[in-house]
């Protein structure tokens, strides 16, 4: 697990962007039937209701995260970032 500042910057960026794949997942599922979804063939999703769930939770988890990491990696000073690379934008 990670200590520190980093760890502390890192779950500022994971624990909202979890809570709001939550909510994302109940508005989308509250217009979407599981059951009702094709794949880019035209057939259906040969998945449970539980694994569509799971797998949209982690795609709007994964999705939210990225934007979160990028406008961290955004809002860093430039001339740091050049200094000490990307993951220097999480140490200032």
């Amino acid at each position: 697990m990670a200590t520190g500042i980093f760890g502390k910057r890192i779950m500022a960026i994971l624990w909202p962007s979890f809570i709001m794949a939550g909510v994302l997942e109940m508005l989308v599922f509250v217009l979407v039937d599981p059951a009702g979804l094709h794949g880019l063939d035209g057939e259906q999703l040969p998945l449970s209701a539980n694994a569509i769930y799971t797998l949209a939770f982690f795609v709007f988890w994964g999705v939210i995260s990225i934007a979160g990491v990028m406008t961290r990696l955004l809002e860093g000073d430039p001339e740091h970032i050049n200094r000490e690379g990307a993951s220097g934008a999480f140490r200032h």
